[in-house]
């Protein structure tokens, strides 16, 4: 049974082993508030559940944890920043506000981050545009290489995800955060944690047949050469080719356009000692460039509203729009806790103690 952990704990353990781990006070802050606000959101692949990951990842020495963020290329509505191979959390946060600043002088501005590494959620930047009056749109190259494309055996892209948001006045921001395969790796990950079946769709093997195993579907999308994550979608007639395509454009937008590494090339030219140089695309966008003040917020009421009043289906589940079920599960993890699997509270306890922190998860628990 997972331990329900309130949130104000998580964060105090996140920031304890990133400071330890040489990460300044207001980087392991943000990173801390982004990774908490994730797990509030229900989004638990990319929570505190990455901690063992990026406890891993410092250990091999492909994690600078003093960074020295530089401004390579630059505009009254561009930029392109170094992150210093440095975890992707507060360059994100950073290359985020700096597009909404500048967009709201010049109307749109695009910020692309290189030499970078996993930045957790993109609906947690995306959210930070809409949270200031803008429109944002964020993609991420990935490290992993976990995706199978139509007519594929093999993997080859990432989950290269991609989230929107946008501000409206009655109603919460719309807020749209997706993988482009049919789920995200890291939810893999949760179900094997959980001891959870797969649900048939999400991974397949080297012959395109479904694995529902928890083990062996996390051994085909982390540890085995062939299999993987299927495109959103699925198999192509179910669409899966547009799921891939969107994978690709995801990568063009977040790697090619900030010289960013493909990871299937880096596999074969770079020393699995190097650091992981994932790209990030940050777009900002004012309404107000095109709309009066808040015309643009009150059509985008209308939509949600009009979305919120469709028939349902079952009278008992109201139609929903993106980020109505994140705030639900949020406001219901502020009261009962985060749930941490077992599997994954050993493994903490395992990042903390090498960290040498203390380990304070447990004595946050809300049973």
């Amino acid at each position: 049974m997972p331990t329900n952990v309130k949130a104000d704990v998580i964060r105090d353990q996140l920031v304890s082993v990133l400071a330890a781990w040489g990460m300044s006070a207001p980087h392991a802050r943000t990173t801390a508030d982004i990774m908490v606000e994730t797990d509030l959101r229900g989004v638990d692949s990319h929570g505190i559940s990455m901690l063992p990951t990026y406890d891993r990842e410092q250990r091999a020495g492909r994690l600078n944890m003093t960074p020295t963020f530089k401004t390579l290329r630059e505009g009254p509505a561009f930029a392109l920043l170094d992150a210093d191979a440095s975890l992707g959390h507060p360059v994100s946060a950073h290359a985020m506000n700096l597009a909404v600043d500048r967009c709201l002088a010049a109307g749109v501005c695009v910020v692309t981050v290189r030499n970078s590494h996993h930045f957790g959620a993109a609906g947690c930047y995306a959210k930070i545009a809409a949270d200031r009056g803008v429109i944002g749109l964020v993609t991420s190259a990935t490290r992993g290489v976990t995706m199978v494309p139509t007519f594929g055996a093999e993997p080859v892209m990432g989950t290269n995800p991609i989230a929107f948001a946008a501000p409206a006045r009655r109603n919460p921001p719309f807020l749209l955060d997706m993988a482009t395969t049919t789920v995200a790796a890291g939810k893999v990950k949760v179900y094997k944690l959980n001891h959870k079946a797969v649900p048939t769709g999400w991974v397949v093997d080297g012959d395109g047949r479904p694995v529902t195993d928890p083990e062996q579907a996390f051994g085909y999308v982390f540890d085995r050469p062939e299999g993987g994550i299927s495109p959103l979608g699925g198999p192509r007639d179910l669409g899966g080719h547009k799921g891939y395509g969107l994978a690709v454009l995801v990568h063009i937008l977040a790697g090619a356009l900030s010289g960013s590494s493909f990871s299937p090339i880096r596999n074969r030219t770079q020393r699995p000692s190097d650091p992981h140089d994932i790209g990030h695309f940050f777009l900002a966008l004012d309404p107000r460039a095109f709309r009066g003040p808040g015309e643009f917020e009150e059509d985008l009421d209308q939509v949600i509203e009009v979305l919120h009043g469709a028939r349902r289906a079952d009278p008992a589940q109201p139609v929903l729009v993106g980020g109505d079920a994140e705030l639900v599960t949020g406001q219901q993890r502020l009261e009962t806790g985060v749930p941490v699997p077992d599997d994954l509270m050993v493994q903490l306890r395992e990042v903390a103690e090498r960290a040498q922190v203390p380990f304070v998860l447990a004595d946050g628990a809300r049973r």
